[in-house]
Parts: C-alpha cells; sequence; structure tokens
C-alpha cells in the first residue's frame, strides 16, 4: 500500500510546472469542467475574517438562488452549532457579504430577505468597473479626425456612442439609478417623456402603503393606563412571611413559574392583599398556575398581570348579608258601636259589631 500511494504521489508530482519547493503546499491543479464556484481571494484569503465565516462565505456562494441559510438551516447541514454560525454570518454581514433586511409582504407577513455579493460593498452599490473609466478618456479624442473625412460615416458612429458613457457616469451619480444613462444615451428629444413613465411603472411597488391597516391587529394596542400592583391596608409581618412563601413555592407547583428574590419582594403586598380579602394560600396558587401559556417568557410579569387582573374583592360583612326586616304596624281604632279597642287601617266598627248589624 505504501508503495503505490508513493507512486501515485510521485505521477501527480510531475505533472506540477515548474520547480517543486522545498517546503509549503503544492498545488497540483486539475480543470473543472462542471459544478464549479468562482470564489474571490479577498474572501478566500480575508485578513480579519474567521475560517469559519470564510467557509460559510464560500458555501453560500456555491448555492443556487433561492436556497435556505437559515442559521437553523446551516446548523442541520454543518457540524457547528447554531452561535458559531450566527457569529460567522454576523462577521460576513460586517465586512459588505451578506446583507439581510426585514420586508413585508403583500398578505401583510414579515420576512427576512437575504442577499449574498461575491464582491464587498454596501447594499445597491454598484459593482467596480475600473476599466470604464480608463478606456473612455483614450477614444475620446478620436471622434475630432471622423468630422474631416466625410466617406467615413459610417466608422464615426462607433466612436459616437463611446465617449457618451464617459460623460454619463458624471450625471449618474445624482439621480442614483441607472436607468437614466440609457433614457439620454438613446435620443436626446425624447428622453425628456421617457423618465417620466419609469417612476409609474415602479410606483406601485411600494405597495406597504396599501398595507399599513394590515399591522393594527398584529400590534398589540394598551387602552387606558397601566394597572398598579394592589396595596394591602396593613402589611403585617404575618401576612408578608405568608405571601413571600406562597410566591417562592410557585416553581414547585409549575416549574415555568421561577421567581428572584427581587420579584418576589415586589410581589409580596400584591399577594398579602389577596390574603388579606379572605383568600386562602391555595386559591391563590390555582389562579396563578392554571391554564400556563407555553412558554412563559417572563415569569415575574405573568405573575404581577394575574396578581392585578383576578384580584377578588373584599368579603361582605355579616351585617351587609343580613336583609332588612320591615315591621308592618297596624294602628289601633276605637269602635263606633261599643268603644272598644281594635286594630283596624280605618275606623269603624270592632267585629263583634260588624256580626250584630251584619245580622240586623
Amino acid at each position: 500500500m505504501t508503495t503505490q500511494q508513493g507512486t501515485a504521489l510521485t505521477h501527480a508530482l510531475a505533472e506540477v510546472p515548474g520547480p517543486l519547493p522545498t517546503s509549503g503546499v503544492i498545488h497540483v491543479a486539475t480543470p473543472h469542467t462542471s459544478r464549479f464556484t468562482i470564489v474571490g481571494n479577498h474572501l478566500a484569503q480575508h485578513a480579519e475574517l474567521s475560517l469559519t465565516a470564510i467557509g460559510l462565505g464560500t458555501h453560500i456562494q456555491s448555492l443556487p438562488t433561492g436556497s435556505r441559510i437559515g442559521i437553523k438551516s446551516l446548523a442541520a447541514r454543518f457540524p457547528e452549532g447554531e452561535t458559531r454560525i450566527a457569529a460567522a454570518l454576523r462577521e460576513l454581514e460586517a465586512h459588505g457579504y451578506l446583507h439581510r433586511t426585514r420586508v413585508r409582504l403583500a398578505n401583510g407577513r414579515i420576512t427576512t430577505r437575504t442577499v449574498f455579493r461575491n464582491q464587498p460593498g454596501p447594499m445597491g452599490a454598484p459593482q467596480p468597473e475600473p476599466p470604464a473609466p480608463t478606456s473612455a478618456p483614450a477614444p475620446a479624442p478620436a471622434p475630432a479626425p471622423p468630422p474631416a473625412s466625410a466617406p467615413a460615416p459610417t466608422s464615426a458612429p462607433a466612436p459616437a456612442p463611446v465617449p457618451a458613457p464617459a460623460a454619463a457616469p458624471a450625471s449618474a451619480p445624482t439621480p442614483g439609478p441607472a436607468l437614466t444613462p440609457p433614457a439620454t444615451r438613446g435620443s436626446m428629444p425624447v428622453p425628456a417623456p421617457e423618465p417620466a413613465p419609469v417612476p409609474s411603472a415602479f410606483r406601485p411597488a411600494p405597495v406597504p402603503q396599501t398595507h399599513p391597516p394590515a399591522p393594527a391587529p398584529s400590534c398589540p394596542v394598551r387602552k387606558g393606563p397601566a394597572r398598579l400592583l394592589p396595596q394591602p391596608r396593613e402589611l403585617t409581618a404575618e401576612l408578608r412571611q405568608t405571601a413571600s412563601t406562597l410566591l417562592a413555592d410557585l416553581r414547585r407547583h409549575a416549574p415555568e413559574l421561577v421567581l428572584s428574590e427581587a420579584d418576589i419582594e415586589r410581589l409580596t403586598p400584591a399577594t398579602a392583599t389577596w390574603l388579606e380579602r379572605d383568600a386562602r394560600p391555595e386559591t391563590i396558587r390555582q389562579a396563578l398556575t392554571t391554564d400556563l401559556p407555553q412558554p412563559v417568557k417572563y415569569p415575574a410579569k405573568f405573575v404581577r398581570h394575574r396578581l392585578t387582573v383576578l384580584l377578588p374583592p373584599p368579603l361582605p360583612g355579616t351585617e351587609e348579608l343580613t336583609p332588612a326586616r320591615t315591621t308592618l304596624v297596624i294602628p289601633m281604632q276605637n269602635c263606633e258601636g261599643c268603644e272598644r279597642g281594635y286594630r283596624s287601617r280605618v275606623p269603624g266598627h270592632c267585629r263583634g259589631c260588624r256580626a250584630q248589624l251584619s245580622a240586623a
């Protein structure tokens, strides 16, 4: 096996042109005919990027358009964890290779638009083209001789459009987009009406103007001032001890509700208010641990909300629960026949006199 490997290495090194170095890497270059990506040395030999960022940038550049390069997708593909991949993406973003922006779709949802540039630079900046400015001034003096010779009208138009781009870059930076130079280059009288339809064609692009009402339902709007934490009439030592113990014991019944000492100290008066209103500790615990959202991101805020919103009213006293008794008093009347006293609402005769009168 050792002899075969040595023979293969000898044949491979024999194909390397020029003298071999005594140390360092030796490149055996085989031309690629398919499945290859051109990566600039500015990325492969970047002096400030980490090796993880360089490898990740090379991998992203080799992917087709539309591939998923989220942190979770890359973490499932490579052995590096999400933390190292996120740090490498931030490095590529800081050096101008990666651009991530949040945009709103037509259906109102927000998504992250990721753009990777094989040449680093700010988003929206044109690619550098150094030869353009150098070659433009060279043919500039050429237009002078063509007008002198009349029989060469066919060769004159060729250099005529060449100096035009030289003047175009000077005016192009002011409008910004690269759409204006072609309009001025085509024909001088017509370009004036052409720029007008171009913005109108792009005017539908800012569709978000029709979608501002969409975020209204997704963004919670708080109405009215925030409720204050309830306070007991008198925070005794016994109430404080019971309330703080109940709050510290919540994580035993609901592991999501882990409160710090500062949170327990802040929420103790509100819990003591429940105890002051004759709420049993089991009742308070059930109110705080029933129907928990998943996950509970902020346990202290969640407990504060329930202590404030679900606070029961004070128990009414016994005198408030006893119905008022009304006594009906019928006044005394004197009988007009026998002068005897009897109770009746109207004056007249007693029962005996009324019986005699009816019998008569």
